[in-house]
């Protein structure tokens, strides 16, 4: 069992050019669209977040007992459903505002337990920003390294959300000791500052950058770097790019047998050439389409 903990929001999609172009609503949030992902690709996954019992909630929650998420730990709330309104560049980029004063993922706690079999938990996004239930967030990931389970950061930061970023550079830092796996994109990394050699030193057992069509790179404790290019694709978009990356990864250790540190960290060049490779591919069919619309496992091999 992967569990993903983090928000889960309704992503407002423009259907044309313009300010007032239309608005799409789409099941989305960088922690949804993993679990979403990982379902689609056959992991046994769960979901753990507060999710509001409002008509978007409902739906949220629908689409991922479609796909075979376990939503048994989801908390309810009587309040509204986060919204991201998104702008699509021309290439394809997503830039987001977000509307998440008073919604139901803010108030989130730490659950009692998670689901018995929990191999890893990955966590990222706004749910690592946005209190009271960031911290509820940070306690979990700090109880659940503690217990040596395996853990995945994918910080996918929203930098409007984001009122004083020298603390939260620092807080980002010192949740790297409690990090198994760090992926972020090339403009996060930019953004965090230093550098994954610096990363790795802290904590993580191998870190995975994304850098867009041009490919992925991990670095390894070790020394290694791995680097594979990106997938040819006609980009529609990149929503739900880097969270299927995300999922992709973590489901091609799981497959592996490899959600360990130990694990992490005995893969050899040959072994990262097919997890980046598998992940390039995932995340070439999401962006081949509108929205946050992750492959299904016979669309993609291991």
């Amino acid at each position: 069992m992967i569990v993903v903990a983090g928000e889960a929001l309704i992503d407002l999609v423009p259907q044309g050019t313009g300010a007032l172009a239309a608005l799409r609503p789409a099941l989305g949030g960088g922690p949804y669209n993993t679990a979403v992902a990982l379902g689609r690709l056959g992991s046994p996954a769960a979901f753990c977040s507060r999710v509001s019992y409002d008509a978007f909630g409902t739906a949220l929650l629908d689409r991922l007992r479609e796909t075979g998420v376990d939503v048994s730990p989801v908390q309810r709330g009587a309040e509204p459903t986060t919204l991201a309104v998104a702008s699509v560049d021309a290439d394809g980029s997503a830039a987001y505002s977000f509307y998440v004063e008073g919604t139901a993922d803010r108030l989130f706690s730490v659950p009692a337990a998670l689901p018995p079999g929990t191999r890893a938990v990955s966590f990222g996004t706004c749910s690592l920003v946005l209190e009271p239930g960031a911290s509820a967030y940070e306690e979990l990931l700090r109880e659940t390294a503690a217990r040596g389970v395996f853990t995945a950061l994918d910080p996918n930061i929203r930098a409007g959300l984001i009122p004083d970023p020298d603390a939260y550079r620092a807080r980002f830092r010192s949740w790297l000791p409690s990090v198994s796996l760090l992926k972020l994109s090339a403009e996060d990394a930019e953004w965090l500052g230093g550098s994954p050699r610096e990363w790795l030193a802290a904590g993580p057992a191998a870190v995975v950058v994304t850098r867009g069509g041009a490919g992925l790179t991990a670095y390894t404790r070790d020394g290694g770097e791995y680097a594979v290019a990106g997938e040819r694709v006609a980009v529609v978009d990149t929503i739900g790019a880097g969270d299927t990356v995300n999922a992709a990864l973590l489901h091609g250790l799981a497959v592996r047998d490899a959600l360990s540190e130990e694990a992490v960290a005995g893969l050899r060049a040959e072994g990262w050439a097919g997890l980046l490779g598998f992940a390039a591919r995932a995340a070439a069919v999401t962006c081949s389409r509108a929205g946050a619309e992750p492959p299904y496992a016979h669309e993609v091999a291991v």
